[in-house]
């Protein structure tokens, strides 16, 4: 059993188990009713997702040309992003996630292209402190 760190809108894997969209806001221009059957995701969770401040910082890292000013940003939404994901609420989720990770599969996920510059590589390490079983 284990949790896969997914791309929203990409194909499943046979064992995929529930896909968890972690994401502020849903996909634009999908009718909610193929929200599932588009291989979005079968739950929408914004609570693991960035405030909509710090995702505007992450997203800048994308098409910033200074590669320093870049990483520098990436830097400081990683750290804004984990304060976040310490607040009790958001804590208790990852916790239970880790959890289940031992008793079921699941998928969390987002719609960004990269992984190494998306908050669920974020998620990916803050799950895998807390000892869950990942892909």
């Amino acid at each position: 059993m284990s949790i896969r760190i997914v791309r929203l809108g990409t194909p499943r894997a046979a064992d995929e188990g529930v896909r968890i969209g972690t994401v502020r806001r849903p996909p634009r221009g999908v009718p909610k009713t193929e929200f599932a059957s588009g291989d979005w995701y079968d739950v929408w969770y914004p609570n693991l997702s960035p405030s909509p401040d710090h995702m505007k910082l992450a997203l800048g890292t994308h098409t910033e040309p200074d590669a320093a000013k870049a990483a520098k940003d990436w830097t400081a939404f990683t750290r804004l992003f984990r304060r976040e994901m310490s607040e009790p609420d958001a804590a208790r989720t990852l916790d239970v996630l880790a959890s289940l990770s031992h008793g079921a599969n699941f998928s969390v996920g987002c719609y960004c292209a990269e992984e190494a510059r998306c908050h669920r590589s974020i998620l990916r390490a803050l799950l895998a402190e807390r000892g869950a079983d990942l892909v």
